[in-house]
């Protein structure tokens, strides 16, 4: 309560304007308790819309990696125009070429029984190769449309296959694999400009528009792989990204997650590994989705990142058709370094006849692959897609 003492010289308190007699002071501090105590309630009950999947921000530093803020983008290669769907087609709906297909959900076990090795591609060497899904080695279900065995028993690693000349036998065999594709619009569309249609090329399954970029790749006449993200040994601090293999998960989940990859794109003959050290370390793991695609009629290719990987007798139990990377080209991603892997590849091929080499698609990767290609036939070595060179299960 006021007195004169408080009062302004001359004034009474009794005598004060009412807005002087207003604490101000008590009503700020209550007003800034009570918005503290909104933001907090706020934190603790709001959920994060990203919350259970493992994050990272990456700062890309142009003058170490070679890669410049415009090269990470969302893709949008042009659409070819025999592939455009009607107007209205909502994004994932069926073209023309998927008419007549089933929607179902198979049980993890259930059909797709494997078939006898060495089929002969459907594709006639020299004529375009499918750009559509092809409806009797495809399926729609909850996840998308899903490669599967045909009744007639061709497997998409068939149908999909890029054809081969006839080779004398003595002939070195190069298998060159660029991967990360689908993502950066820059990258994509350089290394579809300058590598060969002999040269398979790995989709990563995050990209927007995979579906444009898939029909483009396949119009060039390239061979496809699926990048499945799995577990490496520092996970989650290095996260290959959403829908992530995980080792120690059940088996129940890791089939859904490699469900709900396999839908991302199509007409591809396999998949390889995206890191996944610790996931392809682990042979029950490893195996069970081994298994998953013997019966879906897919290849597993092996990147060759990881001395411990168990792809090999994996792949061997489980019957899937099966390729090893022998040599990473950009490692070390400089000049010397990725000119010294491709001579090494070379040599692998000469001793062994075959040889499989991964790369990304980096511009400086690119830059080294266009020139060392145009040479290679002049060395006595072909280029040949990846499932020319699969070791059946």
């Amino acid at each position: 309560m006021g007195n004169d003492l408080d009062a302004p010289l001359g004034l009474s308190a009794a005598k004060r304007p009412i807005w002087a007699r207003i604490p101000f002071g008590i009503i700020g501090l209550s007003l800034i308790g009570l918005v503290g105590a909104v933001i907090g309630v706020w934190l603790v009950f709001m959920r994060d819309p990203e919350g259970g999947e493992p994050h990272a921000v990456v700062r890309l530093d142009r003058a170490k990696t070679g890669i410049a803020k415009s090269d990470v983008a969302v893709a949008e290669p042009p659409r070819p125009a025999e592939e455009t769907p009607p107007p209205g087609t909502p994004h994932g709906a069926a073209r023309p070429a998927q008419q007549g297909l089933v929607e179902v959900t198979p049980a993890p076990d259930a059909g797709l029984e494997p078939v006898p090795a060495h089929r002969v591609p459907e594709a006639v060497e020299g004529q375009p190769l499918s750009t559509a899904p092809i409806a009797r080695v495809s399926e729609k279900t909850r996840w998308g449309l899903l490669p599967r065995i045909a009744s007639d028993g061709s497997r998409p690693l068939d149908v999909y296959a890029r054809p081969v000349p006839r080779l004398p036998q003595s002939t070195p065999r190069v298998v060159l694999i660029v991967g990360g594709l689908g993502i950066s619009q820059t990258s994509t569309q350089e290394a579809l400009r300058v590598l060969g249609p002999d040269v398979t090329l790995a989709f990563a399954p995050y990209g927007a528009s995979l579906d444009r970029w898939v029909q483009k790749a396949r119009a060039d006449g390239h061979e496809l792989l699926l990048q499945v993200p799995m577990e490496p040994f520092d996970y989650p601090d290095n996260d290959p990204g959403p829908q992530t293999l995980i080792a120690s998960a059940p088996t129940e989940a890791n089939t859904d997650r490699l469900m709900t990859l396999l839908g991302r794109l199509t007409n591809y003959v396999g998949v390889i590994n995206y890191m996944g050290a610790r996931y392809t370390a682990d042979p029950a793991a490893l195996g069970a989705t081994l298994n998953e695609l013997t019966r879906r009629g897919l290849m597993f290719v092996d990147d060759g990142s990881s001395s411990r990987s168990t792809g090999e007798s994996s792949a061997r139990a489980a019957r899937t058709p099966f390729a090893r990377a022998d040599v990473v080209i950009d490692e070390i991603a400089r000049d010397e370094a990725i000119q010294a892997r491709l001579t090494q590849l070379e040599q692998v091929a000469r001793t062994k006849g075959v040889a499989v080499g991964t790369a990304t698609a980096l511009p400086i990767s690119l830059r080294n692959l266009q020139t060392w290609i145009k040479a290679l036939e002049a060395r006595g070595l072909v280029l040949v897609p990846v499932s020319a060179v699969a070791r059946q299960g």
